[in-house]
């Protein structure tokens, strides 16, 4: 029998496994409110023996634990190597800010998307994270912070987490849930790479979360050479999915672009790019490239960053150059985990 993962149970849902145990409904609560602080079942001092032993033999508790911390000497932030029950691996970034610690996580096990510049298509997609996975995340990080606690989400590691929703959205209800985490949907932002049904289809949630678009090109012909998904949908079918998620949600959305030497970073790919957003409730993410010799994709210069950023501000589209962290703890998504696999089979 398939051992229940129950952190990821909705409380109704541990309220009706428990009652299929012979438990009165109000254990449910209690369960819950132990699981979302971290806890073990062997921790749940308020329940009986009886109970735990039971909750121990039906399940798992914590699904994540750490299997290796890098931190950044640069600037303090830390990459875990998160462990899963199946033997399996994914990243997070924790970083910190003066407004709170933000979390990195991952919505999968590697990613099937194949972008030419992200490492964690390397090894390809072995399987989806369950929302218990992503929240034993979130629950890592915040035994880490000893004390404090995780203040922004960014679902943005390994991973399309629009190609795993209905776990996602499990996720976000879970973790904003007011007996739980109860992080504001606010404070969290889902990255992806333009599937355009589910980014329509998540604007009818009613979830005010951020939504960011890894753009990474001003037109088809570049996207295509680097990011397959460009393949199923044009640029402008992505751009119309974001502006119904802004009709509907009343958020801006948050265009991610990474900057490649040679393919992407010219002053004429900025103009075009300010043509194409202009109007448009939008923040460009200008991020430069942790280069992918896999890939033979390289970065630009800390003056072409500027220089691309010159033009979008001169044509009034507004934007940022993302602050890099983790330079030098393989802080970009993918990296450690294909590295550690790659020690594994040696």
């Amino acid at each position: 029998m398939e051992q229940i993962q129950w952190m990821g149970l909705y409380l109704e849902e541990v309220k009706q496994r428990l009652a299929e145990m012979g438990e009165k409904p109000f254990r449910a609560g209690q369960v819950f409110a132990w699981l979302h602080k971290g806890a073990r079942f062997e921790d749940m001092t308020n329940l009986s023996l009886a109970l735990r032993e039971k909750l121990a033999a039906s399940g798992i508790d914590q699904p994540v634990t750490v299997r290796e911390t890098r931190v950044s000497k640069l600037d303090g932030t830390k990459k875990f190597l998160f462990a899963l029950t199946d033997g399996n691996c994914v990243e997070g970034v924790l970083m910190r800010y003066h407004y709170g610690a933000t979390l990195c996580i991952s919505t999968q096990v590697g990613c099937k998307m194949g972008c030419r510049f992200c490492a964690s298509t390397l090894e390809g997609c072995v399987r989806n994270l369950t929302a218990a996975e992503m929240l034993g995340e979130v629950q890592c990080a915040n035994k880490d912070l000893d004390g404090e606690r995780v203040h922004n989400i960014v679902l943005m590691g390994s991973g399309e987490p629009m190609d795993n929703y209905d776990e996602v959205v499990r996720f976000l209800r879970l973790v904003s849930h007011p007996d739980g985490l109860n992080i504001g949907l606010r404070h969290i932002s889902v990255s992806t790479c333009g599937l355009v049904p589910q980014m329509k289809r998540f604007a009818e949630e009613g979830l005010p979360v951020t939504l960011s678009l890894s753009l990474h090109a001003p037109n088809d012909e570049i996207r295509r050479t680097i990011m397959p998904v460009a393949n199923r949908y044009t640029i402008e079918e992505t751009l119309d999915a974001c502006r119904y998620y802004i009709e509907k949600t009343g958020r801006r959305v948050v265009m991610e672009y990474a900057l490649i030497d040679g393919v992407n970073a010219s002053a004429e790919c900025a103009e075009e790019l300010a043509t194409r957003l202009r109007g448009m409730q939008c923040h460009v993410n200008l991020i430069p490239l942790n280069t992918v010799k896999e890939r033979n994709l390289y970065g630009v210069t800390e003056s072409q960053v500027q220089a691309f950023l010159s033009v979008l501000e001169k044509r009034h589209i507004s934007a940022t150059r993302r602050r890099e962290m983790g330079d030098d703890i393989e802080g970009a998504c993918g990296q450690l985990r294909k590295k550690v696999l790659r020690e594994d089979k040696t």
